[in-house]
């Protein structure tokens, strides 16, 4: 009976040993997928303004009708974020909210632009809970930065440099455009390519 007793233990801490094992194999298995697999960025479109360059300045008016300044020189450590979008745009009803969230978090000043029927507009933003955020209507801002397909977002510093922009349709894409600018790069996608060929 003891050495059944014996035999069982010895198979039992085999048994846990080798799990062990095969745990310590998955995780840097994990590890390397996750080294692997490139973040989700905006992407990037060669049309408009250039990243690293001044924006277009313009001076519009909000849906409200107040008066309000793209692309001109904010407060220190303040950046702005338009983000191009429409009540047909169904990504659009589902990344407005995000983007509120997102933006009360990096502490980004956003500016809501379409180019829709006002009726239609106006009753995005009560469904959407807009209510308070700067909303700009009518082609002018987007024909200027050469937005053909939404959502779209350019983000501008406050020197008025365009820092990043690109289609986004998440808030990874979001961060994205933020991130890509704390690393002094065009986009996500343009940092990991560079990265590919210097490892090749």
């Amino acid at each position: 009976m003891l050495t059944v007793l014996i035999v069982s233990q010895i198979l039992s801490w085999i048994v846990i040993l080798g799990l062990g094992i095969a745990l310590l194999a998955l995780a840097r298995q994990v590890g390397v997928l996750h080294v692997r697999v490139a973040p989700a960025g905006a992407l990037l479109t060669s049309k408009g303004p250039v990243v690293g360059e001044a924006a277009p300045v313009l001076d519009v008016a909000t849906i409200d009708g107040a008066p309000l300044s793209i692309g001109k020189t904010l407060a220190k450590g303040h950046m702005q974020l338009l983000l191009f979008v429409s009540p047909h745009c169904p990504l659009c009803k589902d990344l407005i909210p995000i983007a509120k969230n997102f933006v009360r978090r990096e502490k980004l000043d956003i500016v809501f632009v379409g180019d829709d029927a006002l009726e239609e507009q106006r009753a995005m933003i009560a469904r959407l809970d807009m209510a308070g955020l700067p909303f700009v209507n009518g082609s002018i801002v987007g024909r200027t930065f050469h937005v053909d397909r939404l959502p779209h977002a350019v983000l501008i510093g406050s020197t008025g440099t365009v820092l990043s922009k690109g289609l986004v349709n998440s808030r990874e894409h979001l961060e994205s455009l933020v991130t890509a600018h704390e690393m002094g790069v065009v986009s996500v996608q343009d940092y990991l390519a560079n990265s590919k060929s210097k490892v090749a």
